[in-house]
């Protein structure tokens, strides 16, 4: 799997995740699940979404 996120993209990713996980459990809604995603792809260095757009 090549790696297509920069220091700065998996920073705000993570951010924006914590904050999902949050409002997920806040509101009782499984929203956070999008969260724990898009945590997860910080990880991994990897983003699916970036492949067809050739970012």
């Amino acid at each position: 799997m090549i790696c297509n996120m920069g220091s700065l993209d998996k920073v705000i990713r993570r951010s924006l995740g914590l904050i999902i996980i949050g409002l997920g459990f806040y509101f009782e809604n499984p929203i956070g699940l999008i969260g724990i995603l898009t945590i997860a792809m910080t990880y991994l260095n990897y983003c699916p979404i970036y492949v067809p757009f050739k970012i």
